[in-house]
């Protein structure tokens, strides 16, 4: 591993304040010298390393996405997801997870797989150097009831391989449930605790005891491992904030109770509210069945009315709010993730910087890595983009991988810069 001196760059440190002009210095895994230039000024050259001139180029930390599903097909259906047979389902994921890392998301938590065990292979197969992509959490499949979101056997097939999720009924089929996923070795695990209407049970209605929700989340604590909800309604939000489930996806309709309740233990949880299903849903699905007079009729377009309101008030509150958005279904396929940050200044109200920060700096906390991730500070781990154009004036660059010049990952390029001609004056796209 090649120590590498980025020169002539302009900055986003994670930390908040305006980028500068500046040198960066990764030695190994991490980075080791960040230096603020300025009127022609370099800081001293390394012996051996290679440099990157950037040109005036924009130098930011990797990507982070909170609410990644790999094993989701760009398919119309979650019956089309489940059904893939598992060997191309695996290499499926493999080519997915290369995806994510070449538009320049370095880190991903896992919000559920379709299949008992792939989320747990893909992670270690990254681990291992065995395929690329980027740093992941794996997590389990979706723990529903019978009836609820995710069980989608037939009353004449209703053997659990036929299920989309993990279908549990009672307090010790949970306690079975989450112990097998934990002996698969998942980071996380994660609970429909609500409904999803284009499945026919209503996003406002929630579908477990408060006795099951206990025993998922004691047993899962008992194995170190993290919780994470599908949290649409309001009761579920406010149950994910009294029971101690870390991860909230959704938190759609949020009254000024759950407000409350997040606000006041706003450092416990992270919230990646899944804008764009809803968005996509609303508009551009038609060609999949999903016009917008059948989508309001299921109720999507006063979910999207609400989710946004809510997560105004979450930002207002300090809540942190972070990008996933339900990609891999045919209207929200992969690799368009970059989407979020550009929802979360369009309908959130955030500013530019505050949508980067949410994707960075926020990142670490959420990847159960601190502040080892999402800065460009020394000591980080050199995760490290380079973009063709300021992601602070125009966030919507991000979603072009032309533009993404170059994508670092523990100090290794997943794609190295492209070579330029001397007198060039910017990056050619």
């Amino acid at each position: 591993m090649a120590d590498v001196l980025f020169t002539n760059v302009r900055i986003f440190d994670g930390g908040g304040e305006v980028p500068f002009t500046g040198d960066v210095l990764v030695q190994g895994d991490k980075i080791s010298r960040v230096v603020k230039t300025g009127y022609g000024q370099r800081s001293q050259p390394v012996l051996g390393a290679r440099v990157i001139d950037g040109a005036g180029a924009f130098l930011m930390p990797g990507l982070v996405e909170a609410h990644t599903h790999f094993s989701w097909n760009d398919q119309p259906s979650l019956e089309a997801i489940q059904r893939m047979p598992p060997e191309e389902h695996i290499l499926w994921c493999a080519e997915v997870a290369k995806r994510y890392l070449d538009m320049g998301w370095t880190s991903c938590v896992g919000a559920a797989t379709a299949k008992p065990r792939l989320d747990v292979v893909i992670r270690n197969a990254i681990n291992d150097g065995t395929i690329v992509g980027p740093r992941y959490l794996a997590a389990s499949q979706e723990i529903t009831v019978p009836g609820g979101l995710g069980d989608t056997t037939q009353p004449h097939l209703p053997q659990p391989e036929f299920a989309f999720g993990a279908v549990v009924s009672g307090p010790h089929e949970m306690r079975r449930c989450v112990r097998m996923f934990a002996k698969y070795g998942v980071d996380t695990l994660k609970i429909n605790l609500s409904g999803e209407s284009i499945t026919g049970m209503p996003s406002e209605m929630s579908q477990f005891t408060e006795e099951e929700i206990s025993v998922c989340v004691q047993e899962a604590k008992a194995w170190g491992k993290r919780v994470a909800a599908h949290a649409r309604s309001t009761w579920s939000v406010k149950e994910c904030v009294r029971q101690g489930i870390e991860v909230i996806y959704h938190a759609s309709f949020c009254d000024e109770e759950a407000l409350d309740m997040l606000e006041a233990h706003k450092f416990e949880h992270f919230v990646a509210p899944g804008l764009a299903w809803l968005i996509n849903t609303c508009f551009n699905a038609s060609e999949y069945g999903l016009t917008r007079e059948v989508t309001q009729k299921m109720g999507y377009h006063r979910e999207l009315e609400a989710a946004v309101e809510s997560m105004k008030a979450l930002r207002q509150r300090g809540v942190r709010i972070l990008p996933g958005g339900d990609y891999g279904f045919a209207w929200t396929p992969h690799g368009t993730n970059a989407k979020d940050l550009e929802y979360f200044v369009k309908y959130v109200g955030m500013s530019p910087m505050e949508a980067l920060l949410s994707a960075t700096a926020w990142g670490g906390p959420m990847m159960k890595m601190g502040k080892q991730l999402g800065y460009i500070r020394e000591g980080c781990l050199a995760d490290i983009l380079l973009v063709d154009g300021d992601p602070l004036a125009d966030i919507t660059v991000l979603q072009d991988k032309r533009r993404i010049l170059a994508v670092m990952k523990g100090g290794e390029f997943h794609r190295a810069p492209p070579v330029r001609s001397q007198h060039a004056t910017r990056w050619a796209a």
